[in-house]
């Protein structure tokens, strides 16, 4: 019997919204802080299975959110591609070579490198109870390029900004490239277990509207309707970080089940102009949250009023702070679920 979280992302409207929280297994749990210092660095957390599952699930066990969410990392899908990855402390993701160094046709593909992230599910899918929705993921493939090309993160994506302007036929090609092996990927994830499954595209909102169509709309309505075509009744989440005013046509055009709202989103605004009975994920501030306090509960009611009558899983507009106190978390499910 499924549980409310994908009762949700089906089309039922609850009583009380079903939660899970964006980045929910991760630093700011003291459990997970202990196992990564037993463990190691981060990629070695990603691919040792039984760790990933263990960390998977340390949120589910503290707060009993609605939904586990794989614990992996969106750059997996390069690193399978055939791009060197490291994560540094203090410095974030690093991939070498950039696409401004080399050429795609310069990586040798290492397919393996998913066998673990299956396992992972696999794993956390027998750690879980049935009412527990298996969330699996993926980066959008504007978003993995923007890493692929400047080989780390940016503060306004220009290296793959102005590669867009300057060669759209070689984007083109990287985003094709990305689209398939995500297909591939996140088919895989389905099939070991995961319920539902989610796009990342946390660097969505600093295109123009006509690249925003071709970077994010058409890769993304790529790799749903293939899931689609494969896994019918596996609902896809959107999450188009700073789409803004383009997210209706995101929403419209894409064929996603549901979309994702950052915390820029007002959400009587969203409500106004998504599309009927579409369910929406969102969309708290994650810094209202690190904050904690009596503005707390007064904004998540707010927020879930926003949307009755339309099917609402309660989230963050991005990912949880890792300074974010544990109190402040359990004030937050105190509020969502009275």
């Amino acid at each position: 019997m499924p549980g409310p979280l994908l009762d949700a992302l089906k089309g039922s409207i609850l009583e009380i919204p079903p939660i899970w929280l964006m980045r929910q297994a991760g630093r700011y749990l003291p459990e997970y802080r202990e196992l990564r210092a037993e463990k190691g660095g981060f990629l070695k957390l990603v691919y040792d299975s039984s760790a990933a599952a263990e960390i998977t699930v340390q949120p589910i066990r503290r707060f009993a959110f609605d939904g586990a969410i794989l614990f992996s990392d969106i750059l997996i899908v390069p690193h399978a591609m055939g791009q060197g990855l490291e994560f540094l402390a203090g410095e974030g993701p690093k991939l070498s070579p950039t696409l401004l160094e080399a050429k795609l046709d310069d990586f040798t593909s290492v397919a393996d490198r998913f066998d673990p992230i299956y396992e992972t599910v696999r794993k956390t899918r027998l750690m879980i109870s049935d009412q527990v929705t298996m969330l699996g993921f993926a980066g959008s493939p504007w978003t993995v390029a923007t890493y692929m090309i400047a080989g780390q993160g940016s503060k306004d994506q220009g290296p793959a900004r102005l590669l867009a302007y300057r060669d759209p036929a070689r984007m083109e090609a990287i985003c094709e490239a990305i689209i398939e092996v995500s297909i591939t990927y996140l088919r895989g994830q389905i099939d070991a277990g995961a319920e539902a499954v989610q796009l990342f595209d946390s660097w969505a909102g600093s295109l123009a509207p006509d690249e925003f169509e071709r970077w994010v709309v058409a890769p993304n309505a790529k790799i749903t309707a293939a899931i689609k075509q494969s896994h019918p009744n596996t609902p896809v989440i959107g999450f188009p970080k700073g789409a803004g005013a383009k997210l209706p046509a995101y929403a419209r055009e894409t064929g996603v089940d549901a979309v994702g709202l950052d915390e820029t989103l007002d959400p009587a605004w969203a409500n106004s102009m998504l599309p009927e009975g579409m369910p929406v994920q969102g969309n708290l501030d994650p810094l209202l949250l690190e904050a904690g306090g009596p503005e707390l509960p007064k904004r998540t009611k707010i927020l879930i009023e926003a949307f009755e009558g339309r099917p609402h899983i309660f989230n963050l507009g991005h990912g949880i702070g890792q300074f974010t106190p544990i109190e402040h978390v359990e004030q937050l499910l105190r509020a969502v679920r009275g």
